[in-house]
């Protein structure tokens, strides 16, 4: 395991292309550790609309960056009082959405701290209940990560106040509010620790459970490439933000893998153009499906049909694709 520095960078920007300079880029013999602390900003799922999941005049008043990850899963809240962290490996199809095998040494260093952590749900890191870190994966061809934030002493009515959090999603949960079900880690501690102090704390742990740690320090080259990545993609509207699609059919669900929320526009019995939304993850680009039904008659056979190649798993996770069809289509039978 190498664990790369990230020279104290806070901003989200230069943050998440190092990351995935670092899954692209880095050499595929070696796993790597990233830590990273982000100003206050808010850090979008990659498959969700940027424009409904912000308080976008608090968002603009606070000067609060808004920056898409290219993971799935949903929005979250950063700032001073978050710590971050990011595991890259190689590839595995076993590896895929297991969350346990990535929180798990994180969540027995936290343990030794005397914090009652455990994992939870789908990607939820909880202590009594209340969740102290929420996780995401990325995967390409080769290599993958799976990264995660850490609530140390974050500001948690901030998170209520960026976020437009979604009645779906706090039903979902079977709790009154946001506010109530998170929880900072230092709330667990004897003594309160500085988001510095508690970095070292972490490392330590992991180093003491692998002893073929080592440090990496990026080159120039490095940062030329991370910086060059940032402009390029981290750096842009459309990365972040995107064109909300014009749709006059609305669908959306919560499964247990998570919501799909699907914008159709249908001229003259035809899906003229289709945008898959949600907080689910999957290995492949929802694009794939969005442009093989763009020109399918709005019929049920001809969606069947154009699906039929399709597995599902690999965009979603574990889900029926009957019921991905009949969201689609709006039938109560299929």
């Amino acid at each position: 395991m190498v664990f790369i520095d990230n020279e104290g960078v806070t901003n989200p920007y230069l943050n998440l292309a190092l990351e995935e300079y670092i899954l692209r880029n880095f050499d595929n013999a070696a796993d790597y550790l990233l830590f990273y602390v982000n100003e206050p900003s808010i850090i979008i799922g990659r498959n969700q609309n940027t424009l409904e999941e912000i308080n976008h005049e608090y968002v603009e008043e606070k000067n609060i960056h808004v920056v898409r990850r290219i993971s799935g899963g949903g929005a979250v809240y950063h700032d001073f009082g978050n710590l971050n962290f990011s595991f890259v490996t190689d590839y595995d199809v076993k590896s895929l959405n297991n969350f346990k095998k990535f929180t798990e040494p994180v969540i027995k260093v936290l343990n030794r701290m005397g914090v009652p952590a455990e994992l939870k749900g789908r990607n939820d890191i909880v202590a009594d209940g209340r969740k102290i870190s929420g996780n995401a994966q990325f995967s390409s061809v080769k290599r993958m990560f799976s990264h995660g934030t850490l609530l140390l002493d974050s500001d948690l009515d901030e998170v209520t106040r960026a976020l437009n959090v979604k009645m779906s999603k706090i039903q979902s949960k079977g709790h009154k509010s946001v506010r109530s079900r998170v929880a900072n880690i230092n709330e667990f501690l004897e003594k309160k620790l500085k988001v510095e102090e508690f970095r070292k704390k972490i490392l330590t742990g992991l180093y003491q459970d692998r002893e073929d740690f080592e440090t990496y320090k990026l080159s120039p080259e490095d940062w030329e490439g991370v910086h060059k990545l940032k402009q390029e993609k981290y750096d842009q509207w459309d990365w972040n933000y995107g064109k909300s699609p014009k749709f006059n059919i609305h669908r959306t669900k919560r499964f247990p893998i998570g919501e799909i929320d699907l914008r159709i526009f249908v001229e003259k019995g035809v899906i003229k153009n289709l945008k898959i939304y949600g907080d689910f993850f999957g290995k492949e680009p929802v694009a794939n499906i969005e442009e093989t039904l763009e020109g399918t008659r709005y019929e049920l056979a001809s969606i069947k049909n154009a699906l039929q190649n399709f597995d599902l798993n690999l965009y979603f996770g574990d889900i029926d694709k009957k019921e991905f069809e009949k969201l689609i289509f709006g039938a109560d039978e299929i």
